[in-house]
């Protein structure tokens, strides 16, 4: 039986004063505290040689590994990452090939272990995270949100495309422009709203689909240079959900 696990250290010392009577043999020892001859005897052995120090739990992990790096490498990785301060595990354990067998070196695990227990791997930052802005779906006055599309591309008698930009009030659904445009890129989309910011004012938020020159699926929270741009005049641009065309 083992010893039990809250009064471990009580129930030694107790052992060992009963023993130190000389009133109790092993075998009643060992019949009364539930331990086998073995445990006892070494109870005794360690009390006798380290006093009641020697009664506490020790450490049962091996001394040393037998997979242990060898110290040689792990002095040079240390002196390689000195010398490359900005270099990784990765890059500093390809080093490791010119002066070691390819059998010794170290895995990129074990390099940046031996890295980080010596001080030398700075902590990541941790990306703070930005909580997104919706669109508002039900504006309650006028100018708090405004639409903008470019909607219903046709051609024209000279075989060449139009395609109408809309942008109109979300709330009294006033069309502020339907300007036609060759192509559908950033420099006609800012003049024409440039155009329209003069004349109406400016709205709380832009709210408007994927597409270019509006939002991008693949940027940073969807922002483009013309999303930008309307960051620095105050206002916040807002996107439909991807394959949504009916929340806009």
């Amino acid at each position: 039986m083992p010893w039990k696990v809250t009064t471990t250290m009580e129930q030694k010392i107790e052992f060992i004063c009963e023993w130190r009577t000389g009133k109790y043999t092993i075998t009643e020892l060992c019949k009364s505290f539930e331990i086998s001859r073995p445990t006892a005897y070494k109870l005794i052995s360690r009390f006798e040689n380290q006093g009641f120090e020697g009664l506490k739990e020790h450490s049962r992990a091996p001394g040393k590994h037998p997979n242990a790096t060898k110290e040689n490498i792990v002095e040079s990785i240390l002196k390689l990452k000195r010398k490359y301060k900005l270099w990784g595990a990765k890059k500093i354990r390809e080093l490791l090939f010119k002066e070691f067998n390819e059998e010794e070196v170290p895995s990129v695990v074990t390099v940046h272990n031996i890295l980080k227990r010596n001080g030398l791997v700075c902590p990541q930052k941790r990306m703070r995270r930005v909580k997104p802005v919706h669109p508002i779906f039900d504006p309650k006055s006028c100018n708090e949100v405004w639409s903008a599309d470019y909607k219903g591309k046709f051609l024209m008698g000279n075989k060449i495309y139009c395609h109408p930009l809309t942008i109109a009030d979300s709330r009294s659904r006033f069309l502020f422009t339907a300007k036609g445009h060759y192509k559908e890129n950033l420099k006609s989309a800012k003049a024409e709203f440039k155009r329209v910011f003069r004349i109406y004012g400016i709205p709380k938020q832009i709210h408007t689909d994927n597409g270019s020159p509006f939002g991008s699926v693949r940027a940073i929270q969807r922002f483009t240079q013309l999303s930008y741009w309307f960051i620095e005049l105050g206002i916040y641009p807002v996107f439909s959900d991807p394959a949504s065309p009916q929340q806009n």
